[in-house]
């Protein structure tokens, strides 16, 4: 079992950036893929970005590409999410979640771990 906690949320103005953390407590880190899905008000949760248990393979959904980027570093149990030239539909809740296994990176369902939560906001 792993605990989430993100940080790094914030408002910021279009065209700026933020760097999200995802902090895991528990043993196996190293043995989870690591994502990051956000919901905005309204709407359904989306897939953004995901990266299996040793860092070596990144997926990103097409409206974050050349944008975002994932990292891990499993001697800190930690996940980072960098986001660059944010953009007002970037406004959400970012989740970060684990999973077990080695496939199905863009399915939320397959994450049984999740963390609380942090607020994106970014304006015009």
């Amino acid at each position: 079992q792993v605990q989430l906690v993100e940080s790094g949320g914030g408002l910021v103005q279009a065209g700026g950036s933020l760097r999200l953390s995802c902090a895991a407590a528990g043993r196996t880190f190293s043995s989870y893929d690591m994502g990051w899905f956000r919901q905005a008000p309204g709407k359904e949760r989306e897939f953004v970005t995901a990266i299996n248990w040793s860092g070596g393979s990144t997926y990103y959904a097409d409206s974050v590409k050349g944008r975002f980027t994932i990292s891990r570093d499993n001697a800190k149990n930690t996940v980072y999410l960098q986001m660059n030239n944010l953009k007002p539909e970037d406004t959400a809740v970012y989740y970060c979640a684990a999973k077990i296994g080695r496939s199905y990176y863009y399915d939320g369902d397959k994450y049984a771990y999740w963390g609380q939560g942090t607020q994106v906001t970014v304006s015009s």
